[in-house]
């Protein structure tokens, strides 16, 4: 079903004739635009007419890639399901829109036909003939509306059907970009959290190299400070010793 209206799709923006072109485009992976030319049996620039009037109306994205050897770049080619669903959509409410006015218009107004050349003509313009065909000069006849509508009303009910089924693989396709979103946001915030984690892990490796450095004592000083204290006892015992002398 979904490859039918794909192919619809392609139709109607380029012709029923390279609606095959949908075989080789509906690929997870993007398609090498000469791959798709020889698959085709159509040359290049034929198929990138193709598929540049299928991008513009965005139902197709591509990629390029660099030739290394050669140096230019070649495109590869995708059909975008969703987007091309939600424009057969489009396409077919407008026209269940344009069936349904014109359903109205045929309960509401006369209408005539010449029955020679099976012109039909509204009220206004008949009466601006004078109720006769300018070809062949016959009168018109009132047209009987009723078979014409049960017509427009079974194309009606027909494309309300399709544009059901329609909706309900847009609703799949919606599901389907939901998944791969939702997997998109977990794997961001994955790395978000290893990279938070990397940057504590380093910010806590600083503080314990800054804590270490703060417990190590100041060896020399100290030393330094004990020195000091022996040469002012020395100094002292002798200041006394030749007090007491002085006194003898």
């Amino acid at each position: 079903m979904l490859t039918k209206f794909l192919k619809e799709v392609v139709t109607i923006v380029v012709g029923k004739q390279v609606e095959d072109i949908v075989n080789l485009l509906d690929s997870k992976k993007h398609i090498n635009e000469f791959l798709i030319a020889k698959k085709m049996d159509i040359t290049i620039n034929q198929a990138r007419n193709i598929l540049y009037k299928l991008s513009d109306n965005g139902l197709v994205s591509s990629i390029r890639k660099k030739d290394k050897r050669k140096g230019w770049y070649t495109y590869f080619w995708k059909i975008e399901i969703f987007k091309s669903l939600e424009f057969l959509r489009k396409i077919l409410e407008k026209r269940i829109e344009q069936f349904n006015n014109q359903i109205k218009s045929r309960e509401l107004k006369q209408f005539y036909i010449c029955e020679r050349c099976n012109i039909e003509f509204n009220e206004e313009n008949a009466l601006l003939h004078d109720f006769t065909c300018n070809e062949c000069g016959s009168i018109f006849t009132i047209k009987d509306n009723n078979k014409v509508l049960r017509e427009f009303k079974k194309n009606v009910a027909k494309l309300e059907r399709e544009l059901e089924f329609v909706n309900e693989e847009i609703a799949k396709e919606k599901e389907k970009i939901d998944k791969i979103k939702l997997k998109e946001i977990k794997k961001e915030e994955k790395i978000k959290l290893e990279k938070r984690l990397a940057k504590k892990k380093e910010r806590d490796k600083l503080k314990k190299k800054i804590v270490k450095k703060k417990i190590k004592k100041p060896i020399k000083k100290k030393k330094t400070k004990k020195k000091i204290n022996k040469k002012h006892k020395i100094k002292k015992t002798k200041k006394k010793k030749s007090f007491k002398k002085k006194k003898k």
